[in-house]
């Protein structure tokens, strides 16, 4: 089984306070900068999204490209309940999240059949799948895509038109609530079960635990998240489409944030959301019209980067500069006292099985 995670140190709490402290004080240092107060906000939103995809990708170790569906799902349920049923936003919340996990779930029964490269594509295939439907699905608006009726702003609506700093606010709340969630249940004895199957499942088999069980529960955790994330960025820009919020580029990016920063870490998606989003907005308007897509190579450039050098992300590579940072200063010598922090992601990738299960 999994290791006991190791508990935050006066430091590390310390260090938490000072973040918390300069999340809440951004907008104030950012002023009337819409630029810098949306980018701001994308990043908070994208790290929930990383936050989520990391419960089942991270966490139980099974890599999924299909996770921008629940983010759509979510995106079109409350849409559709306030256009058809004229729903409170709030209600609509609820029921993007509760959609998108229900459909993970039946996702999940015929997808952990199988493992490695296999589950991968199957992910991929049902995700792409939906997004044809949709594209075609008048009820849902076909490729025209829907718009939310624009109503009194307000924290009740849900909708702030003049002063997008609520935006930033709900999207830092929800970020801190999923975090200090997954904080939890990493230290829960689900999250060791996740965490042992990530290493072997045929081992946790042995024990007597049902992983097809446990791996339904990590997906539907990781599609509620992705919902809640879909809901508000329908709130947020009032419109849904199956190109914005069900297209390919969502569930590579989502799965990207948490690769780039550390899978199965929970600092890991936010520091790959705080590169890759800047990243990404700075690159349209340098490279806008004549450099399209500049930002996908980018992106590519650095998982490759990242896959050959530090397979554990930029969480890895903090890691070992603490470590060398500690040898530094305690004046000690060689590796024998040292953490190796890349021995979980060799492990991972030697037991990595892409042979469908029986």
């Amino acid at each position: 089984m999994a290791a006991m995670p190791a508990r935050p140190s006066v430091s590390s709490a310390v260090a938490l306070l000072v973040l918390a402290a300069a999340a809440l004080a951004l907008p104030l240092a950012i002023g009337e900068r819409p630029f810098e107060l949306r980018m701001a906000t994308l990043i908070l939103l994208f790290a929930v999204m990383g936050q989520g995809w990391n419960v089942l990708g991270g966490f139980a170790g099974q890599v999924s490209i299909g996770h921008g569906l629940y983010f759509g799902l979510g995106a079109y349920t409350t849409v559709l309940l306030a256009l058809r049923l004229d729903v409170d936003p709030w209600l609509g919340l609820v029921a993007g999240a509760l959609v998108p996990a229900l459909c993970a779930v039946l996702v999940g029964i015929p997808c952990f059949r199988l493992r490695g490269h296999y589950f991968v594509i199957a992910t991929l295939v049902v995700a792409e799948s939906v997004f044809q439907i949709f594209t075609v699905w008048e009820w849902v608006g076909s490729a025209v895509g829907l718009e939310l009726p624009v109503k009194p702003e307000g924290l009740a609506n849900f909708q702030f038109h003049r002063d997008k700093t609520p935006y930033y606010y709900i999207a830092l709340a929800m970020l801190v609530v999923v975090t200090g969630a997954l904080w939890w249940l990493r230290r829960s004895p689900l999250g060791f079960v996740l965490r042992a199957i990530r290493d072997d499942e045929d081992a946790v088999r042995g024990l007597g635990f049902s992983p097809q069980a446990y791996k339904s529960i990590a997906m539907a955790i990781s599609g509620a998240i992705l919902g809640v994330a879909g809901v508000f960025h329908a709130q947020y820009v009032l419109f849904v489409d199956p190109f914005s919020v069900l297209g390919l580029h969502i569930s590579v990016l989502v799965a990207l944030f948490a690769i780039m920063g550390g899978v199965g870490t929970l600092a890991g998606p936010i520091l790959g959301a705080a590169v890759l989003v800047p990243l990404s907005e700075y690159a349209r308007i340098h490279f806008s019209g004549s450099g399209r897509n500049v930002d996908l190579l980018i992106y590519g450039f650095l998982i490759m980067v990242i896959a050959v050098y530090r397979p554990d992300g930029l969480m890895g590579l903090w890691q070992r500069a603490r470590v060398a940072a500690i040898r530094l200063t305690s004046g000690r010598k060689g590796s024998d006292h040292a953490p190796d922090v890349h021995l979980p992601a060799r492990r991972r990738v030697a037991r990595h099985d892409p042979r469908p299960s029986a």
